[in-house]
C-alpha cells in the first residue's frame, strides 16, 4: 500500500493578501484623496469597492494563470473562492453607491475599463510586473478619486483633475522605482529620461493648475520628486522596500496638498 505524502498546507495569507507593495499606496491613495475632498457615504462604498477590486486582483491572477496552463494545484480552488468572494463584495460595494450617490459616477470608471484590463490580460501570462501594465494598472485606479468626488455632487473638472494630479504621481513614481530597483540590482541605469518623465508630469499638472481644474499645491508635492531624484541618484542604492516606503510617504504628500488645496479652489 503506497503512503500518501502529507499536504502541506497552503498559506492563506498568500493567497489572500496582494503581494505587490507599490499597489497599497495606488490604491488607498485615490480613496484617501477623494474622500478627503468630497466624503460622503457613497465615497465610502467606493472606498470599499476600489479595496474589494485591489484584493480580488491577486487570486484571480493565480487562478488565471493555472486554468491558463491547464493545471491545478492545491491553491487553485482557494484563489478562485477568494477571488469570488472580494468580486462579490466589490460588486456589494458599488450598488450600495449607486444607491446613496448624489450623481452619476459611472464614466470614470468606464474610462478606466481598458487599462484594468490590460493590467488583468498580463497578470494572466504572468507578465504583471511589467512597465505597461504597471502604468495602466495605477493610472485605472485614479479613477476611484475622480468617482467619489462626483458621487457627492463635486464639480466635474476638479473631479477629473484629481485623477490628473494621481496619474501624473503615478507615472513618474513608476519610472523612478523601477530605475532604482534596478540600481539595487547592479544594472547600469540613465538618470535623463527619469528626469525627463518627472519633469513631464510636473508640466502637465502646472497646466491643469493654470485651468484650475487642480490646486498648485499638487504641482508643489509631486516637484519634491525631482531634487529626490537628483539626490538619490548620485548616492549608492537602497533595497527596493526603502524605495517603496519613500514612494508612498511621496504619495501621501501629493494626496495631502490635493486636499488641501482642493478645499480652496
Amino acid at each position: 500500500m503506497a503512503i500518501q505524502p502529507p499536504r502541506v498546507p497552503i498559506p492563506l495569507k498568500s493567497i489572500a493578501l496582494p503581494s505587490e507593495h507599490g499597489g497599497w499606496g495606488f490604491t488607498l491613495e485615490p480613496v484617501l484623496l477623494g474622500l478627503l475632498v468630497a466624503p460622503s457615504g457613497a465615497g465610502v462604498a467606493l472606498g470599499i469597492f476600489a479595496l474589494a477590486t485591489f484584493f480580488t486582483r491577486h487570486p484571480l491572477k493565480l487562478w488565471l494563470s493555472d486554468l491558463r496552463r491547464g493545471k491545478s494545484f492545491p491553491r487553485t480552488v482557494l484563489a478562485r473562492n477568494l477571488a469570488l468572494l472580494y468580486g462579490a463584495l466589490a460588486l456589494t460595494s458599488i450598488l450600495l453607491a449607486a444607491w446613496f450617490s448624489a450623481r452619476p459616477f459611472w464614466l470614470p470608471l468606464l474610462l478606466a475599463l481598458p487599462l484594468g484590463g490590460v493590467q488583468l490580460w498580463f497578470d494572466a501570462q504572468s507578465r504583471g510586473r511589467n512597465l505597461l501594465p504597471e502604468l495602466s494598472g495605477a493610472v485605472a485606479m485614479g479613477a476611484v478619486a475622480t468617482s467619489i468626488a462626483l458621487a457627492s455632487g463635486q464639480d466635474p473638472w476638479l473631479a477629473y483633475g484629481l485623477w490628473l494630479v494621481l496619474a501624473a504621481r503615478s507615472v513618474a513614481s513608476i519610472f523612478y522605482a523601477r530605475a532604482q530597483v534596478r540600481r539595487a540590482r547592479g544594472e547600469a541605469v540613465r538618470a535623463t529620461p527619469i528626469y525627463l518623465v518627472e519633469f513631464l508630469a510636473i508640466a502637465v499638472l502646472g497646466l491643469g493648475a493654470t485651468f484650475q481644474w487642480l490646486p498648485w499645491l499638487s504641482v508643489l508635492m509631486l516637484a519634491l520628486l525631482l531634487p529626490l531624484s537628483l539626490y538619490t541618484f548620485n548616492k549608492p542604492p537602497v533595497p527596493a522596500r526603502v524605495v517603496g516606503w519613500t514612494q508612498m510617504a511621496l504619495g501621501l504628500l501629493v494626496v495631502l496638498g490635493t486636499a488641501l488645496g482642493a478645499r480652496g479652489l
